[in-house]
């Protein structure tokens, strides 16, 4: 029992790790992918717009 519960501990951590900074890059990827730049330009204006 003791050697199962810390294989499916060390388990979960890992996949946790690795799910975490997979999702993390995979936000930075979509962030500052090129043809995402004109999107994020316009909404970073938005605030300062007058209308």
């Amino acid at each position: 029992m003791d050697s199962t519960y810390h294989w499916l501990a060390g388990f979960a951590q890992s996949a946790g790790l690795l799910y975490f900074v997979g999702t993390f890059l995979a936000i930075c990827l979509y962030a500052l992918w090129p043809s995402n730049r004109a999107r994020f330009d316009e909404a970073a204006r938005t605030p300062l717009r007058e209308d």
